[in-house]
């Protein structure tokens, strides 16, 4: 039986070995369907079969370790799902969805080690294309496990034109056998992920885990203002149609309503824009903005839109211009189901870390498996919430009790099993 600290050193090297696997030039990059990918599935899935699993590979790319049940009882022919991504953004952090399939496999292997006995089996899953760079495509992988794969995503192409089918035969997969990859809603228990925060908010409690509500809602955007371009030194300012000026006055707006929905978690952000002509002595003719708004639960999120366009067709019609928005696109919230919830805040409260709880802002491999079970996801603290960066950083003795917190919620969830029929 190792400790939480033990857990968490070898957590510490699992993740540096996967780090070395890179398509990238001095630096962490790997992504979906590449080398590195490959490489990377194949070490992981060199860990499953060290930790006692059963190792296979579907058709869309997943690594899935497989460990049977242990106890008798009526559960046992249902699956519970561990895991998270392996491919990376572009100049990445060595945390971010790696380490939840540590986290997964060295669950299930301690697991084993302490005699834990589980009346269900537990499958653990290392998906791809959670982050959704290669191609303009995300969650290709986990959709495809619960069964949710739109089939046009295949014909996708890289910025090399490279189609994803044609990357997925070169890679060992097969596009024509995507609807095997899918799990039956009649044989999944729940699917959980362990995941850095990517926020700052555990640290500043001083807190080493959270237990996520819902992944959060989100909604963008392509706002496009036009007004009428002019000479800047001779039209008089109160004659102007200034589409840079209103989009100022819009964004103020954006700053404005999301901070009023801090209740709901709400962010919103303007991560795009443009001006045209774009001359240093012209009026702005054209302004076209990204609105990206996300919050833990749709109700907000849609008031919260309702409320900017109201706003923006107030500042169009008091300066003269006018303002389209355009959606392209929306993502649901992902409530985590209450009962999950429940197992990491017991397995939190018996490691004496407290339960504080908390929604992600960011998209996980969770919202595709939604479609197919019900979801729970820990958090682990991470140094400044900094993500997606080579500055990302978890300590060893936060991932360590992370990993003894899934462990407990999985003990939790078999005794609920055992108390109430296996209906859990």
């Amino acid at each position: 039986m190792r400790t939480p600290g033990e857990l968490g050193t070898r957590a510490e090297a699992m993740l540096a070995e996967l780090a070395a696997l890179t398509d990238g030039d001095g630096n962490l990059t790997r992504l979906y369907l590449s080398p590195a990918h490959r490489a990377a599935a194949d070490h992981v899935a060199t860990w499953m079969r060290a930790a006692g699993l059963d190792v296979g590979f579907d058709a869309l790319g997943t690594v899935r370790g497989r460990a049977m049940p242990t106890a008798p009882g009526r559960a046992g022919n249902k699956r519970l799902l561990i895991g998270s991504h392996i491919d990376t953004v572009v100049n990445a952090g060595r945390h971010d969805g790696m380490l939840g399939v540590v986290a997964g496999i060295l669950a299930v292997e301690e697991i084993k080690a302490r005699g834990i006995q589980l009346p269900f089996g537990v499958d653990v899953l290392a998906f791809g294309d959670e982050e959704g760079v290669r191609f303009p495509t995300t969650l290709v992988s986990s959709s495809a496990v619960a069964g949710c794969l739109v089939p046009s995503d295949l014909d996708a192409r890289d910025a090399d034109g490279v189609v994803l089918r044609d990357a997925l035969v070169a890679f060992g997969g097969d596009p024509e056998a995507v609807t095997s990859a899918a799990y039956a809603r009649e044989e999944t228990l729940a699917y959980l992920e362990v995941h850095i925060e990517q926020g700052p908010v555990l640290e500043a409690a001083g807190l080493p885990i959270g237990i996520v509500t819902s992944i959060a809602g989100q909604s963008r955007f392509s706002i496009t203002v036009m007004g009428e371009a002019g000479h800047a030194g001779t039209v008089p300012m109160a004659l102007r149609r200034d589409a840079l000026a209103a989009t100022a006055e819009m964004m103020l707006s954006i700053e404005d309503v999301a901070r009023a929905g801090n209740a709901h978690q709400m962010v919103a952000t303007v991560g795009r824009l443009a001006a045209k002509p774009g001359a240093v002595n012209v009026i702005p003719a054209e302004v076209v903005f990204t609105l990206d708004i996300r919050a833990d639960a749709d109700a907000p999120r849609l008031a919260a839109i309702a409320e900017l366009e109201t706003r923006f067709r107030a500042v169009a019609a008091r300066r003269g211009v006018t303002v389209t928005m355009e959606k392209f696109y929306e993502s649901p919230t992902t409530p985590c189901a209450p009962r999950l919830q429940e197992a990491f805040v017991g397995a939190a409260r018996d490691l004496n870390l407290g339960e504080r709880r908390l929604a992600s802002g960011a998209g996980h491999d969770g919202h595709a498996m939604h479609h197919l079970t019900d979801v729970g996801m820990l958090f682990v603290r991470c140094r400044s919430g900094i993500s997606h960066n080579p500055a990302e950083f978890a300590t060893i003795d936060d991932m360590g009790l992370a990993v003894e917190a899934l462990i407990k919620a999985v003990e939790r969830l078999a005794a609920d099993a055992a108390s109430s029929g296996d209906r859990i």
